[in-house]
């Protein structure tokens, strides 16, 4: 009974998006104040019904209800809790259920904390909001209903995919779709700006907390699913350049330009047609990669379904919704009023330069991601595109981008000198030298891109914490005062530094698991031993392990450097016992500086077993970098001014001054 009240809910919650969407949008054209009021209740019921029908389906799966087809599909009773739980958005249709929840949680959220925002305008906003709702809802009620009975009920499941039975994949789609869902909230914001031809600083301000909100759940997103790769798949690598990986970094590429051109609208009222470009196309991005990961059109374990039907509805989804909004926009973007001018050098300058790389990386990879797919739908053919072309291609407009980022935030407003920034930078240029020198020393002397690139990282790092001790003049005026400069410095400023710093840090890690990365692949016996980068692996055997639903053949190794013990490492091969199928569990013991990383393989029938170790030099700077940004996103959103909108304005009182005064009131947070 639960599950049909769950479907049921799911159905009402259609009927309340088809009001949200309809008549708070007549009401913003007519004027109509207790229409476009209507909007914020609606809002808020349709995502009651969503958590009902969400909870409705999460209740079939911690209680192993087999007469629930998508229960069936990809639970078992054996299953721990964590991957019942894990399992309800581990499958095509309870992945569209989350992301409907989380597309109602974040109208809901700005009918709940708009309340200084303009009533047209979020009248139309959670209008927006509602018709994208409208679409996801109806495709999964109609072409991927998660409440389906089944008749008989089977005894038991089929399990869920063994590969996502890991705390990495329980946390990763949720964190990855708040992040993805998230954008449509700027998409929402810049569809509302076009129908009132409106564009301003108010307007920046109220859409740069959501974006920030969804860049930071996009970095930790991507960030949760390259540690998986690492450490779950067994091949030493945390990027391939996948076209699902990809697809999930192309917004994140365009909503980074999106929050720097928010800014110059906030500050300087310019770039604002192309702000709202961006817009749209950052969650344009996200709803292609809606129909790349769930068309059918790839084989990925990351690909939840291939019925070509759901495809085709996804893609008459895609039409409408960036057919219909670049339409818009090419209607309704030359009326909007040009912002204020500026020199080429300039901070705004600087941020279009970041712009345009930031785009065109973007274009880089769509255009990898996507012609091979292109290709095929026309003739059929077959074309690989891999991590030599998006090497080629991307890294090289990554290089003058991560220049010009030390350099921008020395930039003043409107008109600068190129010159007095970059003498501001000598300490920058320092480090960077150093670094390189240290780089080169270390790595006997190459390769010379990898030990430049290292210097550019951290040319990046210094000239973030240059621009931060300039801001609080540290060393230039007393500790004391020093001290008091930071508190008061807003947090997006603190944010702006922990991102590039973090940036940094990522760099770091990657230069050089990539280029300093050592392999060696093996077949041991018990007693044998191989070596590594000056560590010594003893192979001592092979044990059972039964777990909770699998079993496994563990191996352990003794991990000796200079003849002293440092480490017991367990790799492991599970099999998995309804599917009967095998995934790789690596061991790694981690220090800051480097990973040791070891796999089992299977047996050579002559008492010998395969052996794959790996020695990742900075690996662990990737994950913490990644860290370190999501912390920047968090940090610059926590600033009271990216809170609050246009402060409401109220007639003094008779007592505080004349009749007719105004003065702002006590700001609302947004």
């Amino acid at each position: 009974m639960i599950i049909e009240l769950g479907h049921f809910a799911l159905i009402l919650a259609l009927a309340a998006a088809l009001l949200q969407g309809s008549v708070p949008m007549i009401g913003a054209a007519r004027g109509d104040a207790a229409w476009m009021a209507l909007a914020r209740p609606a809002a808020v019921v349709q995502l009651i019904l969503v958590v009902f029908a969400f909870c409705a389906l999460t209740h079939a799966y911690v209680t192993s209800d087999f007469s629930v087809a998508n229960v069936v599909a990809n639970s078992h009773s054996a299953k721990p809790l964590l991957y019942k739980i894990s399992g309800v958005w581990g499958n095509h249709e309870g992945s569209m259920l989350l992301w409907i929840l989380i597309l109602a949680l974040f109208g809901s959220a700005v009918a709940v904390f708009g309340g200084n925002l303009p009533p047209s305008l979020r009248a139309r906003v959670l209008g927006v909001q509602a018709w994208i709702g409208i679409g996801f809802i109806a495709f999964t009620l109609f072409t991927s209903n998660p409440f389906l009975r089944v008749f008989p009920a089977p005894l038991d499941g089929e399990d869920l995919n063994p590969l996502l039975q890991d705390p990495g994949l329980a946390f990763h789609p949720p964190m990855l779709y708040a992040g993805y869902v998230g954008f449509s909230m700027a998409f929402s914001f810049a569809i509302a700006a076009l129908i009132e031809g409106k564009v301003d600083a108010a307007w920046a301000r109220w859409v740069r907390p959501w974006t920030l909100l969804a860049w930071a759940f996009l970095t930790g997103g991507i960030a949760l699913g390259s540690w998986w790769a690492y450490y779950e798949l067994g091949w030493g690598g945390w990027w391939f350049w996948d076209p699902v990986e990809n697809v999930s970094f192309m917004p994140w590429l365009l909503g980074t330009a999106l929050l720097h051109s928010a800014i110059v609208v906030e500050k300087r009222n310019a770039l604002k047609t192309w702000t709202i470009l961006l817009a749209i196309l950052t969650f344009s991005l996200s709803l292609i990669g809606t129909f790349i990961v769930r068309s059918g059109v790839l084989t990925s374990v990351h690909a939840f379904a291939t019925d070509p039907e759901r495809g085709f509805f996804i893609l008459i989804l895609l039409a409408v919704a960036i057919g219909g909004s670049l339409v818009l926009f090419a209607l309704r973007a030359p009326a909007l009023k040009a912002g204020g001018l500026f020199a080429p050098i300039s901070r705004e300058g600087g941020m279009v330069i970041n712009n345009l790389f930031l785009s065109a990386a973007c274009a880089a990879v769509f255009l990898g991601t996507l012609y091979p797919l292109f290709l095929e739908a026309l003739d059929g053919s077959k074309v690989s595109v891999g991590p030599p072309f998006f090497n080629a291609t991307f890294v090289p407009l990554m290089v003058p981008l991560v220049f010009l980022m030390a350099v921008g935030p020395m930039l003043p407003w409107k008109r600068a000198d190129l010159a007095a920034a970059l003498a501001r930078l000598k300490l920058a240029a320092l480090g960077a030298v150093v670094a390189a020198l240290v780089a080169w020393y270390v790595s006997n002397g190459g390769p010379v891109l990898a030990v430049a690139a290292m210097g550019l990282a951290a040319w990046l790092f210094v000239g973030a914490l240059v621009e931060w001790t300039d801001r609080v003049k540290l060393f230039r005026v007393p500790p004391g005062d020093s001290w008091r400069r930071a508190r008061n410095l807003p947090r997006a400023a603190h944010g702006m530094t922990l991102a590039h710093t973090g940036l940094a840090v990522v760099m770091v890690g990657m230069i050089g698991s990539s280029v300093w990365k050592t392999e060696v692949v093996t077949s041991l016996k018990p007693g044998e031993s191989v070596e590594i980068a000056g560590y010594s692996l003893l192979f001592e055997g092979v044990g059972k392990l039964d777990g909770p639903n699998y079993t496994a053949e563990r191996a352990r190794f003794t991990v000796t450097r200079d003849g002293e013990e440092v480490a017991v490492m367990f790799p492991e091969k599970r099999v998995y016992q309804v599917r009967s199928m095998p995934t790789t569990e690596a061991a790694i013991r981690t220090t800051f500086l480097a990973d040791l990383y070891a796999v089992i393989g299977d047996a050579d029938g002559q008492g010998g077993w395969t052996v794959r170790v790996y020695h990742e030099p900075l690996v662990p700077w990737i994950w913490v970098g990644c860290l370190v940004m999501m912390a920047g996103g968090l940090v610059s959103l926590s600033d009271r001014r990216l809170r609050i909108g246009a402060p409401h304005r109220q007639a003094a009182s008779p007592a505080g001054g004349q009749a007719g005064d105004k003065s702002p009131s006590r700001p609302a947070t947004a």
